[in-house]
């Protein structure tokens, strides 16, 4: 389950939004917004998808994508 806030301030240091976060996983941005936000699941390939594109160091990846 993804960390919703931890992803929201990831992509407002890189100066991202949502919308480009979806054209990167070829999504739609409302159901990128519904991953992020825990409304849909989240596979491993799409948050591995996003961690790449969010420059997310694997060591950090749990903390981000499994709330622990």
């Amino acid at each position: 389950m993804p960390n919703t806030q931890k992803i929201q301030n990831r992509l407002k240091e890189l100066g991202l939004t949502q919308s480009d976060l979806a054209a990167a996983l070829s999504l739609a941005t409302p159901t990128v917004s519904q991953k992020i936000n825990n409304i849909r699941p989240t596979t491993l390939e799409e948050a591995e998808k996003m961690a790449k594109v969010l420059k997310i160091r694997d060591k950090e990846f749990g903390s981000y994508f499994f709330n622990q």
